[in-house]
C-alpha cells in the first residue's frame, strides 16, 4: 500500500502524461496507467494515418513505460461515449452555424467522467493528467484552476468546464513546470526519444485538419442541402454565392470571393444560409453573451465584477465586466476583441485564476 494513495493516470503515450505517471510513481503514489481510445480512424474516411492520442504506437509507448516501472496499465475503449457526445456535438454545432471546441467538450463531459468512473472502480483516490494548469482550494471551500507556469503551454482555458467533484480529485503535476523541464525529465527517466516526440494540435478525429471534409463524410448529402447560399455585406446586399454556411467560420479570410481587398466572415445565419462578409474592423466587438456557465472560484458572481475574458486558446484576454442576464452572462469589454465566434469558449480570469467559463452565444447579424 502506498502512503499517498492510488492515482489513475491518463496516459496518451506522449511526453507530458508519461512524465506525470513516472513523477507520481517516484513520489510514492500507487500509480495505475490508463489509455483511452476515443476514435476509430477507419470509420472517419480520412486518408491520414492515426495521429496523436489514438494510434497503436502511442498505446504501446504508454504500456511500455508502465511495464518498465512496475505499475499496471489498461486500455479503455470509450469510442461509443466519445462519439455519441463529442462528435455529434461537433457536427450539430457547425450545422447550427457555430464553431465548436471539441477538446473542451471532451474534457468536460467525457474524459474526466470516464476517468473518475474507472478510478472509483479501481479504488483510486485521485486521477491525474498531463495538462499544464494548477488546481487550488479556496477559503470558501471551492476548487478552481489557475494558469500553468509555462504561459506558452497553459491549458486552463480548455478546462473551464470541470466541475467541483472533478477538480477535487484531480492532480495536475505539470502546472509548475516549463515544457523544457519536462523534456529534460523524460531524458533523465531514460526516454530520450520521447523527449523529441512532436506534439499534435489537431482535433483527434479530424487528423487531416479538414473539418469540411469530415462534415461531408459524416452528413449524407450535406453539400446539396446547403448549396446556393449567399455571401452578403453587413447591410444585407448580396455579393455572390457560397458553398454552404457550415463550411465557413468567423474570422475566415481565405476561400471567400474576390472583392479587390481583404474580406472576412463576420457572421453566419444558418436559417437563411447566409454568410456575412466585412472588413477586419467589423470583426472587433466589445460585447458578447455567454451561456452554459460553469463557475469554479466562486459559486456565483456579482454584477459588474471585473475580469479578463479569453475568447480562444491563444488569446491573451481582454479586461471587462460581467453582468448576469436571464441565466446567461453579458460581457462588456473595455477594448474590442476580434473574432468572437459563437460556439467557442469564453473563460473568465481574475489575474491567473479561473473564475469560470461558458459558451459564446450567437448575436443577430442584422
Amino acid at each position: 500500500m502506498s502512503s499517498k494513495g492510488k492515482v489513475l493516470v491518463a496516459m496518451s503515450g506522449g511526453i507530458d502524461s508519461t512524465v506525470v505517471a513516472l513523477m507520481l510513481h517516484k513520489q510514492g503514489y500507487e500509480v495505475i496507467g490508463i489509455t483511452m481510445k476515443t476514435w476509430d480512424y477507419s470509420s472517419s474516411g480520412s486518408s491520414s494515418k492515426e495521429t496523436g492520442c489514438c494510434n497503436i504506437d502511442s498505446f504501446n509507448d504508454a504500456r511500455q513505460a508502465a511495464v518498465q516501472h512496475g505499475f499496471p496499465h489498461f486500455i479503455l475503449d470509450i469510442r461509443d461515449e466519445f462519439g455519441d457526445f463529442v462528435i455529434d456535438n461537433f457536427v450539430e454545432e457547425y450545422l447550427a452555424g457555430r464553431t465548436p471546441n471539441p477538446c473542451v467538450m471532451c474534457n468536460t463531459h467525457i474524459k474526466w467522467r470516464a476517468l473518475l468512473k474507472r478510478a472509483d472502480a479501481l479504488g483510486c483516490k485521485f486521477i491525474a493528467t498531463g495538462h499544464y494548469a494548477n488546481i487550488h482550494l479556496g477559503e470558501n471551500g471551492r476548487y478552481y484552476l489557475s494558469k500553468g507556469l509555462d504561459e506558452t503551454k497553459d491549458q486552463s482555458y480548455v478546462l473551464w468546464g470541470l466541475q467541483q467533484d472533478l477538480l477535487s480529485r484531480t492532480l495536475l503535476p505539470l502546472g509548475n513546470y516549463r515544457k523544457s523541464e519536462i523534456r529534460q525529465m523524460a531524458v533523465d527517466y531514460g526516454y530520450p526519444e520521447l523527449a523529441k516526440k512532436s506534439e499534435s494540435y489537431e482535433i483527434c478525429f479530424v487528423p487531416d485538419n479538414d473539418y469540411r471534409g469530415f462534415l461531408k463524410r459524416r452528413v449524407d448529402g450535406l453539400e446539396e442541402k446547403v448549396a446556393g447560399g449567399w455571401f452578403v455585406d453587413k447591410t444585407g446586399k448580396k455579393l455572390g454565392q457560397h458553398n454552404g454556411y457550415p463550411f465557413y467560420t468567423i474570422g475566415q479570410r481565405k476561400g471567400l470571393i474576390a472583392m479587390g481587398h481583404p474580406v472576412y466572415v463576420t457572421s453566419i445565419d444558418p436559417q437563411t444560409n447566409t454568410v456575412v462578409l466585412g472588413e477586419e474592423e467589423d470583426l472587433a466587438k466589445a460585447e458578447l453573451t455567454v451561456g452554459k456557465i460553469n463557475w469554479q472560484k466562486y459559486e456565483t458572481v456579482k454584477d459588474g465584477i471585473e475580469v479578463i475574458t479569453k475568447i480562444r486558446y491563444k488569446d491573451k484576454g481582454t479586461l471587462g465586466k460581467l453582468h448576469n442576464e436571464d441565466g446567461k452572462i453579458k460581457v462588456t469589454l473595455y477594448n474590442n476583441a476580434s473574432g468572437i465566434a459563437p460556439g467557442q469558449s469564453a473563460v473568465f480570469y481574475e489575474g491567473d485564476e479561473v473564475i469560470g467559463g461558458g459558451i459564446i452565444q450567437r448575436e443577430m447579424a442584422f
